[in-house]
């Protein structure tokens, strides 16, 4: 992001029950299920949703898996994420299609190892990775807090804590820096879906808790109550696909840095680990996370680049904000020197062959707690001493 010192910044979030959102969460259970099934399976998977109708697309390279089982794990899906509407459920009433089948075969030539060929990445592009040291968990505070306060609404909509809340629901949050640190926030903007039991003032009672709850009371503090926008067009009530379309890929600002820092353009969701947008972009997190970490930094921006079957990354570039070249040089060094950024090696130090990825499919893939079977492993920081060498 820019070097200036006091300025505002915006961003924002959507829940799991966002259309695009419901489509990410039932592409990656695609990926998941046949990973879980077979470790080394191919899938690029696409998912449309609008009314009563979700579509699946793509291709895959894997074991049998059969139609009607696939289709009960996308109703399971739309079950989980709270959906049972007159225009879009998760019974009979809304229809399932399935149109995957067998990947390219010249894709697979160029990108598959074979003799003295080390496996090439599944695509070209450029992959960016960030870290600061605003939030614990080294992600820029506003798009870490808007995630949080849907996140928590989201938990007790779905225990039965917070009724007459749906599924569907956007955050935004502006946060006002000064001296590059955030000192407060200017404006919370919440729209969320409801029963039509429930008014405007009514939705504004039931979500300000978890605004408050979301956000540390030091950066709340001077807010203004009319600078809390919830549901600020009125009544929400039709919503998630069956008020808008939704489609795979389409929040990747929100799945990442939420707009602090660049993005490479590639999706995530429905890609199995073997596509560069994928797990270069987790490569790329873990290492500015981790040089974050160390503490040389406070922030610090990575970018990778590949070609289409080539096995080693074409650049890496690496910039800690500081304007000292000679520092960014020594630390693309000792990422030279320590870290496989194969497409292979990628995998394997990050052990991404595994059923990990329809939980990264909502509040974001980065500034998570890393799992015990494998999830979010990019977001360790075992790896922070290899930078103060």
């Amino acid at each position: 992001m820019n070097n200036l010192k006091n300025y505002l910044f915006t961003s924002e979030s959507v829940s799991e029950g966002h259309p695009d959102k419901v489509c990410d969460r039932i592409s990656d259970m695609v990926v998941d299920t046949y990973l879980g099934a077979e470790a080394q399976s191919r899938v690029a998977c696409e998912t449309l949703t609008t009314t009563n109708k979700v579509v699946l697309a793509g291709e895959v390279r894997g074991p049998e898996i059969k139609k009607d089982d696939l289709i009960q794990k996308v109703r399971d899906c739309i079950k989980d994420i709270g959906y049972d509407q007159e225009g879009f459920t998760w019974k009979e009433a809304t229809k399932v299609e399935s149109h995957l089948h067998s990947q390219s075969s010249d894709i697979a030539m160029g990108v598959d190892a074979s003799g003295n060929k080390d496996e090439g990445a599944g695509d070209q592009g450029i992959m960016f990775g960030y870290a600061c040291s605003e939030t614990e968990v080294l992600m820029p505070a506003p798009i870490h807090y808007s995630h949080k306060i849907l996140r928590l609404m989201a938990e007790d909509r779905k225990s039965g804590k917070l009724k007459n809340i749906e599924p569907d629901s956007k955050s935004q949050i502006t946060i006002e820096y000064k001296d590059g640190v955030p000192a407060n926030i200017k404006s919370v903007v919440v729209s969320t879906q409801h029963s039509a039991e429930v008014n405007q003032a009514q939705v504004r009672e039931l979500v300000k808790p978890y605004i408050e709850k979301a956000i540390p009371k030091n950066l709340l503090n001077g807010l203004d109550e009319k600078e809390i926008y919830v549901n600020p067009t009125g009544n929400f009530v039709i919503g998630g696909p069956d008020g808008d379309s939704g489609l795979t890929g389409r929040k990747i600002i929100v799945d990442t840095y939420g707009g602090a820092a660049p993005h490479g353009g590639g999706a995530f969701s429905g890609k199995d680990p073997t596509k560069v947008d994928r797990s270069a972009a987790y490569a790329s997190r873990y290492l500015a996370k981790n040089i974050v970490a160390s503490k040389i930094a406070n922030k610090c921006l990575i970018q990778l680049a590949y070609a289409i079957g080539v096995s080693k990354p074409l650049s890496i570039y690496v910039d800690l904000f500081e304007n000292n070249e000679e520092k960014n040089r020594h630390v693309e060094k000792l990422i030279n020197e320590n870290f496989d950024l194969s497409p292979r090696g990628i995998r394997e130090m990050l052990g991404l062959n595994k059923p990990i990825y329809e939980k990264t499919a909502a509040y974001g893939h980065f500034g998570r707690d890393p799992e015990e079977n494998g999830g979010f492993s990019w977001e360790k920081t075992n790896k922070s001493d290899i930078f103060n060498k």
